[in-house]
């Protein structure tokens, strides 16, 4: 799933009159990234939520035909916030045993990490039952110094001295959201702290590129940046 709901209140005035996940760096939109690493990746079957200008978002994108990927659509009236949307989308995204789990990504974020490395994971969380979410975890940024978990073997904690950022990458069983009616606006953060305390989200450590592309500054630093790699002017 990837999650591309939200308004882009810190992206304004780029963000009046398009959807943030729309907007470009390097030639191609934020989203289209998320879409071509998954399709790389093996994941054929992609749900894409939205709210704000969702109408574009499906315009732009269609079926998804031309990067390989079938595309769901799972529209919100109003933002739904991440778990409410994702439980509201939950019967695009599991089969009917309820016991199949599934990637999300932020649409708002550019990251480097090669996502069929998490495969692996996703097998091991179905065949085992046992974890409710698998969380990869990021240098923290100068604008999120204090970092969101701590990461000890594999485990995600609350408490711990080497405290790092989630990068909006997660993998989650559907047990995790089952008490959320669709429609309700529920956070994730929540969901998840009750899930660590309870010692059910492992984690890992990806050192590679990843940007919270959550400012005008921040694109165009990062669209610079690709634009010189590709030798675009």
């Amino acid at each position: 799933m990837i999650l591309a709901a939200g308004r882009g209140e810190r992206m304004r005035p780029l963000t009046d009159d398009l959807p943030k996940p729309l907007l470009k760096v390097g030639g191609i939109t934020l989203i289209e990234y998320q879409l071509k690493n998954l399709a790389r990746a093996g994941f054929v079957d992609i749900v894409i939520n939205h709210a704000y200008l969702g109408a574009m978002i499906e315009n732009a994108l269609g079926t998804g035909e031309r990067y390989g990927v079938n595309i769901h659509y799972s529209p919100e009236r109003a933002v739904l916030e991440t778990a409410g949307g994702i439980a509201n989308a939950m019967p695009l995204l599991t089969d009917q045993s309820g016991n199949r789990p599934f990637l999300a990504v932020n649409a708002d974020i550019y990251c480097e990490m090669e996502y069929v490395s998490l495969l692996p994971v996703m097998n091991a969380m179905q065949a085992e039952r046992i974890q409710s979410a698998h969380l990869v975890l990021v240098d923290n940024p100068p604008h999120h110094a204090t970092g969101d978990f701590a990461l000890q073997q594999n485990k995600i904690s609350l408490a711990g001295n080497n405290r790092l950022t989630f990068s909006g990458i997660g993998i989650y069983h559907p047990q995790l959201f089952s008490a959320i009616e669709p429609g309700l606006a529920i956070k994730l953060a929540p969901l998840l702290r009750q899930a660590i305390e309870e010692n059910k989200v492992s984690g890992e450590y990806f050192s590679g590129q990843w940007i919270d592309v959550g400012t005008p500054l921040r694109l165009e630093a990062l669209d610079a940046q690709l634009k010189s790699q590709l030798g675009i002017k």
